[in-house]
């Protein structure tokens, strides 16, 4: 009887570590491009509420607009990254982002803004997405650690210095370079990708399922309209609400009935979900989303509010969460790649998340900015040792055929837990810093009645501190400082559902291959010789 070939042996055509660098350098221009589209606009939302004349329901949907579109779409992105070739889907994204950056920087009013925010949106939605998706496909989930290194970097470099760089251009040229700014980066990792991504297109049948992204889409619009307007334009109990909540149950169960019963090749293929490690990741996801995004986002309006700080200097300030952050996604990404051993990482990050959102939500407007820099770099080292980990853990179970579903798949809930977190927690704010400041501002007439010209803002307003008399800057100064420790009070029992869980994630060991053994037998079953 002759032996088969063993599956260690066949390495599934994995790349050089030299081609893997250079591919790897156009995805990292990519993923740079797309994360500084939020945080080089972060420090300059206030400024350019206050210049567009909005509000704080405004300045809420600069941001939801973007995590809006881009959650919708990236299970439409991962899904076309099984069907179409990965490199031309990262570039369309690139065109797409960079489009919208356009549009946003001539923007004329907050209206053009946000619809320029949603084209934007969409751009990142592909590129955070494909990017996961290209990497897996060249790297074996073992080796992925060498690389994480090079990802942790960028996602520093992207988060520090785009508040620095967006501070400095409100500073200086004006809030519209924000968006002008990423245009050269986009073009950039275009000619990039070009020249260096060079990955196998599988033929195979395409059916593109319409129905089940259309619906799909509109089922999460509704619920993020929902989430974001109400207790604001419409009260949460009343008839507005309910026709929203009606809607959004029944798009997305239609969405769910085609996905199951009708698509042939559906956009989130349920049969996913049977794998338990995708499963609890995809709620720890959700619950991280939430926790993360719906409370961090806030923290530049914190400092420029509450502590009066430029936006150069709030954006500074971030550096406490990022270098955490860097030091934890580099350092765990070695040693699990050295020791295939995953779960302990997830854990820990976690404990480590919610203890930062625990320390934050104690901060208030007199809280020092050393002892808030310390808070914000204990949940920097555990969303380090988090997230990346857990779209980690999940690869390492899915097969290659369905690692674009599979992959964003978690980007998407991971975004939906995100989108819903900043719109629920920015309504929290908005109502919370309103009711003080009409309370503070009443108050402070009674005292002070010659102040009655003064305080002609709207409660709902986000102001410019800086040109407010003192009595009724450290009104505004306290409101903000107090609703923004409220909102990490809010987020801490999200974070400990999503330690939940991840502890009943079962650690399988880390495949040293790209694809997964099934699919290496089937390969190499066909060549081996019968006994």
């Amino acid at each position: 009887m002759t032996q088969a070939p063993t599956v260690s042996a066949e390495r599934g055509g994995q790349m050089t570590h030299r081609e893997v660098l250079e591919a790897l350098s156009g995805l990292l221009l990519a993923m740079f491009v797309a994360m500084l589209s939020s945080t080089i606009v972060s420090n300059a939302l206030p400024t350019i509420v206050a210049d567009l004349e909005g509000s704080q329901t405004g300045y809420t949907w600069v941001v939801v607009a973007t995590m809006l579109a881009m959650t919708a779409t990236t299970p439409i992105w991962g899904k076309f990254a099984d069907l179409f070739d990965k490199k031309l889907l990262v570039q369309s994204a690139l065109v797409i982002f960079s489009a919208g950056s356009l549009i946003a920087g001539f923007a004329p009013s907050m209206e053009v803004l946000i619809g320029a925010r949603v084209v934007q949106g969409l751009g990142v939605g592909g590129l955070t997405a494909l990017v996961q998706v290209v990497i897996a496909s060249m790297v074996s989930p073992r080796e992925r650690g060498r690389y994480s290194g090079y990802i942790g970097a960028v996602f520093a470099l992207a988060t520090v210095s785009g508040p620095l760089v967006g501070g400095v251009l409100v500073d200086t040229v004006g809030w519209r370079w924000c968006f002008f700014a990423g245009l050269p980066v986009a073009a950039l990792a275009f000619v990039v990708l070009q020249k260096t991504l060079r990955l196998p297109v599988v033929k195979r049948e395409v059916t593109i399922d319409y129905l089940g992204a259309f619906l799909l889409v509109g089922g999460v619009s509704i619920l993020l309209i929902w989430v974001s307007l109400g207790g604001i334009n419409f009260d949460w109990i009343s008839w507005t609400s309910a026709l929203l909540v009606v809607a959004a149950v029944v798009v997305t169960a239609a969405a769910i009935h085609v996905e199951a019963n009708v698509a042939k090749d559906p956009v989130i293929p349920l049969r996913l979900f049977k794998d338990r490690t995708l499963t609890l990741a995809t709620v720890a996801s959700v619950l991280i989303g939430v926790a993360m995004f719906g409370s961090t986002v806030y923290l530049s309006l914190y400092f420029q509010r509450a502590k009066d700080m430029s936006p150069t200097e709030a954006g500074l300030m971030s550096i406490c969460m990022v270098g955490g952050l860097l030091v934890s996604s580099i350092l765990s990404g070695r040693i699990i790649s050295a020791t295939g051993v995953w779960k302990r990482w997830l854990v820990g990050g976690m404990v480590a998340v919610i203890l930062g959102i625990g320390l934050l939500s104690t901060i208030d407007a007199d809280t020092p900015l050393w002892r808030t820099g310390i808070f914000m770099a204990v949940l920097g080292l555990g969303l380090g040792a988090t997230m990346q980990n857990l779209v980690l853990a999940v690869q390492n179970t899915i097969a290659l055929a369905d690692m674009g579903s599979g992959s964003s798949v978690v980007a998407f809930f991971r975004s939906l837990g995100g989108s819903v977190g900043i719109a629920a927690l920015g309504a929290v704010l908005a109502h919370q810093v309103a009711d003080a400041v009409k309370s503070g501002l009443a108050a402070l007439l009674q005292v002070h009645p010659e102040y009655a010209d003064a305080v002609s803002h709207q409660t709902g307003a986000v102001p410019d501190i800086s040109t407010l008399p003192a009595p009724i800057r450290a009104i505004f100064e306290s409101a903000y400082g107090d609703a923004t420790g409220h909102i990490f009070l809010v987020a801490l029992p999200f974070a400990i559902g999503a330690l939940i869980a991840v502890l009943f994630i079962k650690e399988v060991p880390l495949r040293t291959s790209v694809k997964r053994e099934d699919e290496l037998v089937g390969e190499v079953a066909p060549a081996s010789p019968q006994a």
